[in-house]
């Protein structure tokens, strides 16, 4: 029996609208792994322009602050016009080893997937380069996912930034409190100092309550925080060798 031309064209149709929804299906797919690979290999190409010392970075959490007209506050300083007290605290309370590791401390990260195997509950182990990373890239909050993206780009921005300059840009992201951002903002809410005038006292109140500013107010300490920043207080006066990648 011969097929007419119409019945040919009815007999095609189905075929070519198969074809298209695969090729429309097909080109999504492209783009969403081109857009995943780009947000993956962006961070990485951000390190080098945060190198330059004329940047400014801010961090996901400012950015977020925006997102949602809050607003922030943050005054971004150079180094140099933060109190080395501020410094040598916040080195010994959170990275004592920052000037000697390559952006991950490899001995406290075994001992926390040690913990972990064991089913004990985990210290935190977050170097310096890895909460700037954080900071700068990713997101707060406590996953594999998260930690999985955030050990590469530390060693990453540990590899291309200087020591002096990770601090830098760390001191100027870190949140102190709700939209308070950086150190001079920090101590100016706080204190009502420039960050250049923080006391050693003040500077441990600072640097404890980094690892949560909501709930540890370093101008209203609770006795808990009071004798951490004891402690810390006193290891910034003996830090010696830890920190002279910072100071010579």
């Amino acid at each position: 029996m011969d097929i007419t031309p119409e019945q040919q064209l009815q007999e095609e149709e189905p075929v070519r609208a198969g074809w298209r929804r695969r090729r429309v299906s097909g080109n999504l797919i492209r783009r969403i792994v081109l857009i995943a690979i780009a947000l993956v290999v962006l961070p990485y190409l951000l390190i080098f322009v945060y190198a330059l010392p004329f940047t400014r970075p801010v961090s996901t959490l400012m950015l977020s602050e925006l997102a949602l007209f809050r607003g922030y506050d943050r005054r971004w300083v150079s180094l140099e016009e933060i109190s080395p007290n501020l410094v040598r605290s916040v080195m010994m309370s959170e990275d004592g080893q920052f000037c000697f590791h390559g952006g991950v401390d490899w001995n406290q990260m075994r001992g926390v997937v040690e913990d972990a195997l064991d089913g004990e509950a985990t210290r935190g182990a977050s170097t310096i380069p890895m909460q700037t990373a954080k900071n700068l890239f990713l997101w707060n909050g406590r996953s594999f996912i998260r930690k999985g993206l955030e050990l590469p780009l530390a060693l990453g921005a540990d590899l291309v930034l200087s020591k002096w300059r990770m601090m830098e840009i760390y001191l100027n992201i870190a949140e102190w409190g709700p939209g308070i951002y950086g150190a001079e903002a920090a101590a100016q809410y706080h204190f009502k100092v420039p960050a250049s005038k923080l006391s050693p006292r003040q500077a441990a109140l600072l640097a404890v309550a980094l690892p949560n500013p909501i709930t540890r107010v370093a101008s209203r300490p609770s006795r808990g925080v009071q004798r951490l920043a004891g402690v810390v207080e006193r290891r910034a006066r003996g830090s010696g060798d830890y920190i002279k990648c910072i100071y010579e």
